[in-house]
């Protein structure tokens, strides 16, 4: 059964639609209409919020879980849909969908069974020292507690894990926050359909309806007035460094200012050292033009940058690379939009001097063919607009003469989501000298391995030193991804009956 969007906004339980409505504009299939969202509808939706926190807010472990855990199944009972309309959307395989449903659902459960463990709460205990000198010591105990309403904006390039009911809206529920999602306009119909899971799951664990919104659409001035509304206490945001900036910017100014959490963009780079590149320098160019490819390019952890000493064995990489990388068609980029910047970022690219063209081709409308360049290491240092993310199949080779050279690469890097090592036990010595330099860069540290894809579960970090993302100390992905919307309480000779109950 075809499954047909409504083209409305949900807030604090009801679909309701507005007076002014954009047309979805799928990579094939049918068109739709949706309502843009307006101010009104960012405050309405805040309101709620605030209103369902002080259930919410305090409800249990168990009761958040079970709300998770409602969530995944629902979204699980509308599979078909999800995947059909997606595909239609964003001009992703089935395939990719159905991987990226599974995440989604996936973390859904993973937070809930984190929850229920309580580890995330870090509860601490001093207890009081009457009898102390000079002065005594009273009961002290900590705990974790929800901020309250937050923003989660969604992303272009993964309508279900980083968008309505993703990472950042897990995380949020899980913190026991409230949820007002400004849908991302390439896939209104997706994200409906996920709200609509939402809803149910709301509806089924008998919450307050305004624990979750969805806001369709509306121009910047309505992103603006949803990070700015002075219930909204925290904002999750995957997407470019500009738009992210721009409201990081507002967040900082509000009267109260409130933490941004972006994930804005990196290009990834590999450090390919001398030995590994002697013995498995082919297998490795053909493993990046994969990497590099994969979905179009369009992943945040895109491999965009590989770092090598120059010679024979730098310029059989390049000649292998070059033609894994001719033999990948032409495939779909998610938006119209998405495809112009890639193109603008080549031409950026091919433009400058010093910079060889190793693989060229031809992209048009929506489409995408990988591209390959090579430059020197002094050239690359001399050119910060070289060191810029290119959203898509795009790389760039870069030769070194010296380990000491590459290490001045590496602390030209501005903050990375990822950096990799490929390196044989030969390397271990020139590894050991770019370690310091590449985990003050990056979020995540590889060795041997390509970062396209990110693990879900407690110990990954998708994060990054600006402008990867804009608060460092934070992570996006994995179950850590809870504490950004925690904050940090001390009771002090607080009889128990005061106390949370999860402080126990």
């Amino acid at each position: 059964m075809t499954f047909t969007p409504h083209g409305k906004h949900l807030i604090a339980g009801n679909w309701l639609a507005g007076d002014d409505f954009f047309a979805s504009q799928p990579a094939h299939g049918p068109s739709h209409p949706f309502s843009k969202g307006r101010i009104a509808d960012i405050d309405a939706a805040a309101q709620a919020a605030e209103e369902a926190f002080w259930s919410f807010g305090y409800s249990t472990r168990e009761d958040r879980a079970a709300f998770l855990n409602a969530i995944a199944d629902e979204i699980e009972a509308r599979a078909d849909a999800i995947t059909e309309v997606g595909t239609q959307e964003t001009g992703l395989p089935e395939a990719r969908l159905q991987g990226e449903r599974g995440r989604t659902t996936g973390q859904l459960r993973l937070f809930a069974a984190h929850i229920l463990n309580g580890d995330y709460l870090d509860r601490r205990h001093d207890a009081a020292l009457p009898d102390r000198a000079p002065l005594p010591r009273p009961d002290l105990k900590m705990i974790q507690r929800p901020i309250g309403p937050v923003a989660v904006f969604g992303a272009s390039n993964f309508p279900l894990a980083f968008s309505t009911a993703g990472g950042d809206t897990a995380a949020a529920l899980a913190a026991g926050c409230p949820v007002v999602v400004k849908g991302h306009s390439a896939h209104p119909g997706t994200g409906e359909i996920v709200a609509e899971a939402v809803l149910a799951a709301i509806a089924r664990c008998n919450l307050h309806p305004g624990v979750f919104s969805l806001i369709q659409g509306g121009d910047r001035a309505v992103g603006s007035a949803l990070v700015q509304h002075p219930l909204i206490k925290a904002v999750g945001f995957t997407g470019s460094l500009a738009g992210g900036r721009a409201l990081f910017d507002l967040c900082a100014a509000r009267p109260e200012p409130i933490p941004f959490f972006g994930e804005l963009g990196s290009v990834n780079p590999m450090f390919i050292l001398d030995a590994a590149l002697a013995n498995r320098g082919e297998d490795m160019a053909k493993g990046w033009a994969g990497s590099l490819t994969m979905g179009a390019g369009q992943f945040c952890t895109n491999p965009g940058v590989a770092v090598m000493l120059a010679g024979e064995a730098a310029d059989r990489f390049a000649d292998v690379a070059q033609a894994a990388l001719a033999e990948v068609p032409a495939q779909t980029m998610l938006t119209d939009g998405i495809a112009d910047a890639y193109r603008a970022g080549q031409t950026r690219i091919a433009a400058s001097a010093g910079v060889q063209e190793v693989l060229t081709s031809v992209c048009d409308q929506r489409s995408a063919s990988p591209y390959l360049y090579r430059t020197d290491a002094k050239t690359w240092l001399s050119n910060e607009a070289l060191a810029e993310e290119v959203f898509g199949p795009l790389g760039v080779i870069v030769t070194a003469e010296t380990s000491e050279e590459m290490q001045a690469v590496a602390r030209s890097l501005q903050g990375q989501l990822t950096c990799t090592l490929h390196m044989d036990d030969a390397d271990l010595d020139t590894a050991r000298s770019l370690m310091p330099i590449l985990e003050r860069k990056a979020g995540r540290v590889l060795a041997n391995g390509f970062p396209t894809g990110v693990e879900v579960c407690d110990s990954m970090v998708h994060g990054g030193p600006y402008p990867a993302s804009t608060n460092f100390g934070a992570t996006s992905v994995g179950t850590l991804s809870i504490r950004r919307f925690l904050r940090p309480v001390c009771y002090q000779n607080l009889p128990d009956a005061l106390l949370p109950e999860q402080i126990g």
